[in-house]
């Protein structure tokens, strides 16, 4: 029965890791939907297989200062359709005063820079493959539920050894014996 619980809770915690969306400072509902189809569209920087939008900053911070860049084009008015295409092949050097791309150039990620004012290319673009994704988790879970089995059996058999242990010693003395400590002890 443990077992179960530790699966469910193993699943538990791995659907809400890979299923996570991302945050956005964005307050308009029309913004927030625009930046999640987006996000949805482009591909996290460091984990080709997974959206931007399911890359948080400890997985990849180059992706998550992408997304601040994509708030930002969307306060200005840019449309999913249009950020999406910019993406692909570059904003041009109007986005040079952003401070996202001011950040990359401070930090000497110059190819950063040129790929947001000249374009990913198709690259960027995210494919809806979750072949990895599933496999990975399918891979995990077998392997817990592997360790959970080896848990379960050295547990059963050192119950099982132990009781052999004492089953096998005598569990009541001799008379002699009872009688030899009893005159130890009244000689002390």
């Amino acid at each position: 029965m443990r077992g179960f619980v530790y699966i469910l809770l193993f699943l538990g915690i791995t659907s809400n890791v890979f299923s996570q969306k991302t945050t956005t400072n964005l307050k308009e509902e029309t913004q927030i939907q625009t930046f999640l189809k987006v996000t949805e569209k482009i591909r996290c920087i460091c984990l080709p297989s997974l959206p931007i939008q399911s890359c948080s900053f400890n997985m990849c911070a180059a992706s998550s200062y992408l997304k601040s860049f994509i708030e930002n084009r969307i306060k200005e008015g840019m449309a999913e359709g249009e950020i999406i295409s910019k993406m692909e092949n570059g904003f041009g050097t109007s986005v040079l005063n952003d401070p996202i791309v001011i950040m990359f150039q401070e930090n000497g990620n110059q190819g950063m820079v040129d790929s947001i004012v000249y374009g990913f290319g198709p690259k960027i673009l995210a494919k809806p493959d979750d072949t990895w994704i599933n496999a990975t988790l399918l891979g995990l879970g077998v392997l817990g539920l592997f360790g959970i089995y080896r848990y379960g059996t050295k547990k059963s058999r050192e119950k099982t050894n132990s009781s052999q242990v004492n089953s096998q010693t005598p569990s009541t003395s001799t008379t002699e014996a009872i009688k030899e400590k009893i005159r130890k002890f009244e000689e002390s």
